[in-house]
């Protein structure tokens, strides 16, 4: 009879979790209900974690589609994936008291979107159709840009002058994706102009290098992420592309023995928007199935951090900790 192997080692991606964007995001929540008290609004998942949203929920956040859901002269934050124009303007007549957790990357390509419309261009969106970001990128202008998912898409696109033609890109692409559909674009369109800097987001780009460095010295890739997650998906499918089995958890009960079934050796990494608490479980788990060493891969050291909108930066961490506990 074959004696099943069990993990015997977890190999612990660097960078893995928060991103900056995504602990300013939770920041500006705990902060508003620390200073303002429950309820705070928040129009959609403030980020894509099951965990973080439920922890909130439970201290007095409550996380709306409609802005006909939110009470006069309620706080409003919006989340860290951004908002079409439409929204903010709908905000503003309603005289909500509104924070902005919008990451400051995704505001960036708001910014350049605005910029080059004023100019007269349009604009090919490189995204996943019903993303909350794709909608509120788009939704910065009432027509004039286009979004592609697939190579193939390219080729449907017709706008009025190519010339006047430019590209952006959502944040939490797969960056191998996104330069294939990039490239057809720069050959169907010689003339687009293409962002300053890429906009594939630090985050995604350190975390998938992380994956792209994990992969292949491990037998199976877990990944801590919400189903929701655009990033944490992508860290999924990459170590798949790079021929080691991948699997998602959103919590460690999802774990299923049978994924590491003779795999001694175990990749760990988490999306940018999943918390450690939610590593540390699934390291615990691991244990408990065999595993007797963990260790850390070398990785990219992150120190973004960014600033907090006007009006909650005047709370002390402490207050806000004591908040989280």
């Amino acid at each position: 009879m074959e004696t099943l192997v069990h993990p015997n080692e977890v190999i612990l991606a660097e960078p893995r979790g928060f991103c900056a964007g995504v602990d300013r995001a939770i920041e500006i929540v705990e902060r508003a209900l620390v200073k303002f008290g429950a309820p705070i609004y928040v129009r959609h998942e403030i980020v894509h974690n099951t965990y973080v949203v439920n922890d909130l929920k439970s201290r007095g956040a409550i996380f709306i589609e409609d802005l006909a859901e939110v009470p006069a002269g309620a706080t409003l934050v919006f989340s860290a994936h951004g908002v079409s124009q439409e929204v903010r303007r709908e905000a503003a007549a309603r005289g909500f008291q509104i924070f902005d957790a919008t990451c400051p990357l995704v505001t960036k390509v708001h910014v350049e979107v605005a910029k080059l419309n004023r100019e007269g261009f349009e604009f090919i969106m490189i995204g996943h159709k019903g993303h909350p970001e794709v909608e509120g990128t788009m939704g910065q202008l009432s027509d004039g840009i286009y979004l592609v998912e697939e190579v193939e898409d390219v080729a449907k696109v017709q706008v009025k002058d190519p010339s006047k033609l430019a590209v952006v890109t959502q944040t939490t692409l797969s960056v191998d994706d996104a330069a294939e559909i990039l490239a057809e674009v720069k050959r169907v369109f010689p003339q687009v102009r293409e962002p300053k800097k890429q906009d594939i987001c630090y985050a995604t780009q350190n975390r998938q290098d992380a994956v792209k460095l994990l992969a292949p010295q491990v037998d199976v890739v877990i990944v801590v992420g919400s189903p929701t997650s655009s990033n944490s998906n992508r860290l999924r499918e990459l170590a798949e592309r790079l021929g080691t089995p991948g699997y998602m958890v959103d919590a460690a009960e999802d774990l299923k023995p049978e994924w590491l079934e003779g795999r001694p050796r175990v990749g760990l990494t988490a999306g940018a928007s999943a918390p450690d608490v939610l590593v540390q479980a699934v390291i615990d788990q691991l244990r408990q199935l065999g595993a007797t060493t963990v260790r850390s891969l070398p990785g990219v050291e992150e120190n973004v951090r960014f600033p907090l909108p006007v009006g909650l930066g005047d709370k002390s961490m402490a207050e806000v900790s004591a908040s989280r506990s």
